[in-house]
Parts: C-alpha cells; sequence; structure tokens
C-alpha cells in the first residue's frame, strides 16, 4: 500500500530533532511522499529547502496561512512568486481565511487570500486552501477566481454537508486529516466522507498537529507525524465501506494528479 500524504507541516520545530526517524517511520508505513505545508514567508522557505535535501520523497507548497495574513507584504508576495517557481513546488498556499481565531483582521485576510489566488492564476498552480468558521466569505471569493485556476484543494475539511458541497460544486479536491477520528467534534465527517468522489478524496496527517484521537496506543508526546496517515486512511475506508487498499490506491492516484507527480512503480520503497 502506498500513501501520499498531503499536508505535513515538518517545518515545525518539534520535528528539527528526529526529521529523518520521522521520514524513516512514515515510509516503513507506506507513506511514500509528503507534501510539506508553506504557511509563512519564513516556513515556505524552508520547505522548499526540505524539498530539496530529499527529492522525489518531499514535495512542498508555498504560502501564508491566514493567521500570518498581517506579515504579508509586496516583499512576501514577491518570494512566494519567486518560491512558487520551484521545481519543487506544487501548489500555492496555505491560504485562505480563518475567523476562528482572528489572528489577523478579516479585512487584511481577505485582501491576502485574493493576492495568493492571483499568484495561482498568473502561474497556472493548484491552490492549497484553509478555511475556517469563514466559509461565506471564502466561498464567495473561491468562485470569483475558480475557473482561473488549475485545481484547487479545501485542505483539513471539518465544515458542514452545505459546504461540502459548495466546494464539490465548484470541482474542488477534499482533504481529509485525523479529525475525523475525533469522537468530540468530527463524527459528522463519518458520514459526509462517503459523499466525496474517489477522485476528489485526498488525505493528510496535518502533523504535528491533529493526532489522530483512535491511535492505539495512543503515543504520549502526543504529536502526530506522517505514519499515522496509514491508520487515517483505514478509518476513512471504514467510514466509506471499501477495502483500504481501495482508499489508499485512489486517494494516492487522485493526488499525483492533483499535485503534477509521477506515478511509483509497484514495490517502490
Amino acid at each position: 500500500m502506498q500513501l501520499l500524504d498531503i499536508g505535513a507541516n515538518l517545518t515545525h520545530e518539534s520535528f528539527q530533532h528526529d526529521l529523518d526517524a520521522v521520514l524513516q517511520r512514515a515510509l516503513a508505513h507506506g507513506v511514500t511522499r509528503m507534501l510539506v505545508t508553506g504557511a509563512s514567508r519564513d516556513g515556505s522557505r524552508h520547505a522548499v529547502a526540505l524539498a530539496e535535501a530529499h527529492p522525489d520523497r518531499l514535495f512542498a507548497t508555498a504560502g501564508v496561512h491566514p493567521h500570518h495574513a498581517i506579515d504579508y507584504d509586496d516583499a512576501t508576495d514577491a518570494e512566494l512568486r519567486a518560491l512558487a517557481q520551484h521545481a519543487a513546488v506544487r501548489a500555492v498556499g496555505e491560504t485562505g481565511l480563518d475567523y476562528n481565531r482572528n489572528y489577523s483582521p478579516r479585512e487584511v485576510q481577505l485582501q491576502v487570500f485574493e493576492r495568493q489566488l492571483q499568484i495561482a492564476v498568473d502561474l497556472g498552480k493548484p491552490v492549497f486552501l484553509h478555511q475556517r468558521d469563514a466559509h461565506a466569505d471564502f466561498i464567495a471569493m473561491l468562485r470569483r477566481y475558480r475557473e482561473r485556476l488549475p485545481a484547487a484543494v479545501v485542505h483539513c475539511f471539518t465544515d458542514t454537508g452545505e459546504a461540502l458541497r459548495d466546494y464539490l460544486a465548484l470541482d474542488c479536491h477534499i482533504g481529509i486529516t485525523g479529525w475525523i477520528c475525533d469522537e468530540r467534534r468530527g463524527t459528522h465527517l463519518r458520514t459526509l466522507v462517503r459523499e466525496i468522489p474517489a477522485n476528489r478524496l485526498m488525505i493528510e496527517t496535518d502533523a504535528p498537529y491533529l493526532l489522530p484521537r483512535t491511535v492505539r496506543p495512543h503515543p504520549p508526546h502526543r504529536r502526530n507525524e506522517p505514519m499515522y496517515l496509514k491508520h487515517i486512511c483505514e478509518e476513512i475506508a471504514r467510514d466509506r465501506g471499501e477495502p483500504a487498499a481501495l482508499t489508499a490506491a485512489n486517494s494516492t492516484t487522485t493526488a499525483e494528479a492533483f499535485f503534477g507527480l509521477p506515478a511509483l512503480a509497484a514495490g517502490t520503497p
């Protein structure tokens, strides 16, 4: 079983001391490739550096998360444009809107989201999107740009059925994380995941965040890492009523097409 983690925050400080071991554990659990999320100017630069250091295993996105929108300026825009043209960078983002925390003012988030959508349009790149508690503004902005974007994935989807159907109507891809394993707040996803067409579903850990609560034994450090993508895949497969091998194969093929990655030969370690 080959798995592809479309969202891992491997630039996070918690991975600094044992990244090689993390990558080896991921590989041992079938996770052959990962997209390293760029969520800030510095983080995007670091994501590209990691991808360069691990060619054919790690790839990157380049963007500024809405939490950091307040720091976005013309120099940031110029650097993201340059980074997005790097061969390892397969999408613009993580970008979008987050009204749950409002670490950046909403009007600033909207401006920065639009600027990054324009980068993706100008460069012909897919977008890696974040939305929390901002669906109305988010979908309105996305509708304005969707026809000019080659592809879009709503990463770490946790929202309602209505929101899911809005995204699917725009031909968006959907990223599902270990949130689906959370009996306190993710149980609705166990039903909604059945509505996602196989060629629109991708899976991710969002490591080091969102450690699946159903993992046993539960690691004492509580850090999520890409090795747990296999567990997430198995949970999704159960909820979709299909074999885990089929969920893995379909989500990997879908991610390869979305990010423009070549298929790996069967048996590739």
